[in-house]
């Protein structure tokens, strides 16, 4: 979406469903608390559990993490975050969809980083 070509309808749509957004928002606080993605490496051996917003909850190591060399077990604790992380935000879109029928965050997000220039174009 080009915003010079951005007609008055489509606008007044983008802001009704931002008004949606923000009182979803304010009743969901105590749905998005319990939200927590669990992410675990290739080997099975270390889990991570992290928040919406990123934030690493808990990493546990299994009884062979520590066999792992630490070049591996580097791996295996950041591939445990990230799949916490993307977990979590599933999660949160999941929660989303079912509020607001329609929605679709990840293209959301996408048309916002593209009127926001975000991606440096």
């Amino acid at each position: 979406m080009d915003p010079a070509d951005i007609k008055t309808g489509q606008l007044d749509e983008l802001g009704r469903q931002g008004e949606r957004m923000l009182a979803w928002l304010e009743t969901a606080q105590e749905e998005l608390d319990k939200i927590v993605g669990i992410g675990q490496g290739r080997s099975g051996q270390v889990k991570a559990a992290v928040d919406p917003n990123g934030r690493v909850l808990e990493v546990t190591f299994g009884p062979r993490a520590l066999r792992l060399d630490s070049k591996t077990l580097a791996e295996e604790v950041l591939a445990a975050v990230r799949l916490g992380r993307e977990e979590s935000e599933r999660q949160v879109h999941d929660l989303m969809r079912e509020a607001l029928p329609g929605y679709d965050p990840a293209e959301g997000n996408a048309r916002l980083g593209r009127l926001l220039d975000l991606d440096g174009d």
